[in-house]
């Protein structure tokens, strides 16, 4: 009896296509997994497979053919022998249950069958030793030429179905793994209350401030040294070592009191200088990120300001935080240094004006007196309130902590 060729829904929502062309003509002879055709949709052109053997007996949709409803008949495929006298009375409509086979037509296929290599497997499917697996007949084919267990292949098609890339990209990607799919596309995690408030007032500082963006890099060797040397004296009590960020810290510290204007917020009606330097630190914390304040930063010795920082990094990593002890500050640092990050661009954290962003130090060539050295350089961006804070200003700022960070012996003795 003669097979319905169905227009085949390449998604879930598709409901019309055009047929971009015919590749078999009236008569010719198709086998299984054989390309017969082009559908178009409005995202991609697919190729469609015969599923079935047999001669193309007539073609009901021409090429060219555009918004072609999901499951017509556009074409009749006849078996080998079968007179084509019998396509006159053949029934081209599609009946009210079209995935169901009946008895008049025990050779018909499920409507997705149609052809296409996205469209679930028929009843020829060679199980095997697998239960059921649903692959189209092209995929079929190239998997057994190379040997491949279809069982080992997680379909990207329609209702998992296994189709000519997934076995391209098994075959690439080398038999000793297997390409999985998670079936659970995303996962959802509801906000917390901090992530709601980090997330506002990230987005009204973006939308609101008028960032601006000065970048400056500094030679770290002698930096490197002096904290190699301090921690010499404190081997005993890892409490008292310094890391790199306590002294980036100090630095920002003095360089606000030889630059006040960069210790600033903005006000509608006046710009706030603030008169002490208390210095916000970026902490990374589950769910979210906070700030704790170093208060009077410039005046504490490193050792103090460093058993400080870990105090309050610890306090804020178990939640314990007082709220005096992360509110305030005139001014933020952001390090991801430590991560690998070689330089970024930080959001500023209102009301301040400005947040400076370090990178990792790395060694780089450099010219001292015109010969190229080696040393240890550190990116570093400042990100700015224009309102506030002009370039000027910035400049001086960067220019002052890039001194302190090159000779740090410079904010040590006048601690």
């Amino acid at each position: 009896m003669p097979i319905k060729i169905l227009m085949p829904a390449l998604s879930p929502t598709m409901t019309e296509g055009n047929v971009a062309k015919w590749l078999k003509n009236e008569g010719d002879k198709v086998l299984p997994g054989e390309v017969i055709a082009e559908i178009e949709t409005d995202k991609a052109t697919m190729e469609v497979e015969a599923i079935d053997e047999g001669i193309i007996g007539k073609i009901i949709i021409q090429s060219g053919t555009e918004n072609v409803p999901v499951n017509s008949v556009i074409a009749i495929l006849l078996e080998e022998g079968e007179d084509k006298a019998l396509l006159d009375s053949f029934d081209v409509s599609i009946p009210n249950k079209p995935q169901s086979i009946t008895a008049s037509e025990p050779r018909q296929p499920e409507p997705l069958n149609a052809s296409i290599h996205d469209s679930q497997s028929n009843k020829k499917e060679d199980m095997g030793a697998i239960d059921r697996v649903f692959a189209s007949p092209l995929a079929r084919n190239i998997a057994k030429l190379n040997n491949i267990n279809l069982a080992n292949i997680q379909g990207t098609g329609p209702h998992g179905r296994i189709v000519k890339a997934d076995i391209l990209s098994y075959s690439t990607l080398g038999r000793t793994g297997t390409m999985r799919r998670n079936p659970e596309e995303y996962r959802l995690v509801p906000n917390n209350n901090m992530r709601k408030v980090i997330a506002k007032r990230l987005l009204e500082s973006k939308q609101t401030i008028p960032h601006f963006y000065l970048s400056i890099e500094c030679n770290v060797d002698k930096l490197l040294e002096a904290r190699q040397d301090i921690n010499k004296l404190y081997e005993d009590d890892k409490l008292k070592r310094i890391s790199v960020n306590d002294l980036v810290i100090l630095a920002v510290a003095k360089a606000l009191k030889e630059v006040p204007e960069a210790n600033a917020a903005w006000d509608d009606t006046a710009i706030r200088y603030y008169n002490n330097v208390d210095v916000s630190v970026a902490v990374a914390i589950d769910g979210g990120l906070i700030t704790p304040v170093i208060k009077n930063a410039d005046q504490k010795d490193i050792v103090k300001l460093s058993a400080e920082m870990k105090e309050l990094a610890k306090k804020a990593r178990d939640n314990k935080l007082l709220p005096e002890e992360f509110q305030g500050g005139g001014f933020s640092i952001s390090n991801l240094g430590m991560y690998g990050i070689k330089s970024f661009s930080a959001i500023i954290n209102p009301p301040q004006s400005c947040i400076l962003a370090i990178g990792v130090s790395s060694k780089r060539p450099i010219i001292i007196e015109d010969q190229v050295k080696i040393a240890n350089i550190m990116d570093v961006t400042l990100s700015s309130d224009h309102r506030v804070v002009d370039g000027t200003v910035g400049a001086k700022f960067l220019t002052s902590f890039k001194k302190y960070i090159e000779t740090p012996i410079l904010m040590l003795l006048n601690s």
